[in-house]
């Protein structure tokens, strides 16, 4: 059965938001567009259930847009907010905003947004509130605030209510302050439910939103096909883990832009300082820093400022049943780092540590191959994880005992790291818990002062703002200039023949490329569809050895 729509064009909507989408180079609707925005304008609510990275964002935006402009036509329209957006995350409201900005470029004297949820004074917003926006972006503490101290006004202009990612919303612990919420809007509005999964939290909030909704479970995979996404996996002892990833990141086996996901805040700090000693840079993202300073460096990384995230996600290692502690230092409730952040072009998720359930490796990994681009994920996986591993593999199995989902074992000699191990052992033992508790306090400090003090200054300034770097190096470890080189006899001796490494260590003092430059070749590097870890041929992998064999055949 073939498509009933192709082209943003055959919804009606207005030139300009036609304009704004070709801007944006979104070729054609995703599936969640294709079904949701025509049922939006018709005022249908809807529940929508689709994976990360759908397209779901434009989903409600568009239709809220268009009926914004088609109620501004008329020159007797009323400046008022009509529509309110929910989102668990301020990162997650940031990117909502940056998308309304880029769909209204062309329009933006007849719609106006305003989003509450940056960590400001109340007051602050306020008189930006009694302009009466005609969308209200925020997080559920941050609206409820300003509907508390009647800075925002919506019980009788409210037409249109969003609540985005539903299921984190009460994963994050805003379920109480959603009902208090819905206490101050009107009794009708149109509204949309957006979820990547409909537990039964979702399923309790949307009697209390929805009137008569159009339900779409769109029939998706839980992750990308296996042409359009490599899944492998390294089973090895914790240690080992840190002997890998240098070796990986040193040896430049890994290309492109790198998430890589630990399993808590200590565990940041740890492996960006062993990182550092190698000269290997790295910034961290965490519920700790301030939320200016997640954003910014999430901008940055999409920008192409930045190769490497270290990134916690402990808001999704709490859930219930995840086997996982909470943490007892303060921490952001409103942070969000494997769900609901848009990271762009990113090529390889690596899971350092595995994460505690499925839905967090989904969540994870659902960061690369988006759109139309390839990715690879790549999950230590140490004796004390093996379980979670099944688990995830359990999930991806069909009645008929089929994997859905090629999970690749990623096979190499351990002994042939051994040159590498020798630098690791080292490099680890320097970095001791006072290291660890320093280098988060200096980096809570300086981002603090970043985002604090300088704001006012970087509002003046904005190029300013950009050379203002995230990844700069802690120096609480003593760090040795001549591990930032790898020996030639430290490489494997199979590793030689399949890529010219002589040029490893004049890669460290050529003249860095431009952002610009940097941003083409990943372009570039996406377009081709390359896979960056085959390249990584040690001699125990088997397509390696069969290839050998070939030859001499």
């Amino acid at each position: 059965m073939s498509k009933e729509t192709t082209d943003f064009r055959d919804f009606g909507l207005d030139d300009r938001l036609l304009q704004a989408i070709a801007s944006l180079n979104w070729k054609e609707p995703t599936l969640i567009q294709e079904k949701a925005i025509p049922l939006a304008l018709e005022g249908k609510d809807i529940l929508a259930r689709a994976r990360t990275g759908s397209g779901k964002t434009g989903a409600f935006l568009l239709p809220i847009i268009q009926i914004l402009l088609n109620r501004k036509k008329n020159s007797y329209s009323i400046q008022e907010t009509t529509t309110l957006i929910i989102a668990p995350s301020r990162e997650l409201c940031t990117q909502i905003c940056n998308v309304t900005a880029e769909l209204t470029r062309f329009c933006s004297r007849d719609v106006t947004y305003f989003d509450v949820s940056p960590q400001v004074d109340l007051i602050v917003q306020r008189p930006l509130l009694l302009e009466k926006p005609d969308i209200v972006i925020g997080t559920p503490l941050r609206i409820l605030a300003h509907l508390k101290e009647g800075n925002l006004c919506i019980e009788e202009t409210l037409r249109t209510l969003v609540v985005d990612e539903a299921d984190l919303l009460f994963s994050y612990g805003c379920g109480n302050d959603m009902n208090k919420i819905l206490a101050f809007l009107p009794d009708i509005y149109q509204a949309f439910l957006m979820s990547a999964t409909l537990s039964e939290d979702v399923k309790n909030v949307k009697k209390l939103v929805l009137h008569n909704p159009v339900i779409l479970k769109l029939k998706e995979p839980d992750l990308p096909a296996s042409d359009q996404l490599t899944q492998y996996h390294i089973k090895c002892e914790d240690q080992d883990k840190f002997v890998l990833i240098y070796a990986l990141l040193k040896l430049r086996l890994i290309l492109g832009k790198t998430l890589i996901f630990v399993r808590n805040v200590d565990r940041c700090y740890r492996l960006k300082l062993f990182l550092e000693q190698f000269g290997i840079k790295s910034c961290v993202l965490n519920c700790e820093l301030p939320a200016a300073s997640r954003c910014h460096a999430v901008s940055q990384f999409n920008m192409g400022i930045y190769d490497i995230i270290i990134a916690s996600d402990e808001q999704i290692a709490d859930e219930p049943g995840s086997g996982v502690s909470r943490n007892k230092r303060k921490k952001d409730k409103e942070y969000g780092v494997s769900r609901g952040i848009d990271f762009q072009f990113v090529s390889n998720v690596i899971n350092f540590d595995f994460p505690p359930s499925v839905k967090a490796y989904v969540h994870r990994v659902g960061r690369t191959a988006r759109g139309n681009t390839d990715g690879t994920a790549l999950s230590f996986v140490s004796r004390f994880e093996a379980e979670l591993l099944k688990n995830v593999e359990n999930h991806f199995t069909d009645e008929l005992g089929q994997c859905t989902a090629q999970f690749k074992p990623y096979l190499f000699k351990m002994e042939e790291l051994e040159g590498f191990k020798y630098r690791a052992d080292d490099a680890y033992r320097a970095v001791t818990k006072t290291a660890v508790r320093e280098a988060r306090l200096k980096e809570i400090k300086s981002e603090l002062l970043n985002s604090g003090n300088l704001k006012p200054y970087f509002e003046d300034n904005p190029r300013d703002l950009q050379i203002l770097r995230h990844d700069k190096s802690l120096h609480t470890v003593k760090l040795d200039s001549h591990l930032k080189d790898v020996p030639d006899y430290i490489i494997p001796p199979t590793l030689k023949s399949v890529i010219n490494y002589s040029m490893l260590n004049k890669i460290r003092t050529k003249n860095k490329a431009t952002t610009k430059k940097k941003r083409n070749a990943r372009m570039k590097f996406h377009k081709n569809k390359k896979d960056p870890l085959k390249s990584f041929k040690f001699a125990g992998l088997t397509e390696l050895e069969s290839s050998k064999k070939k030859k001499k055949l």
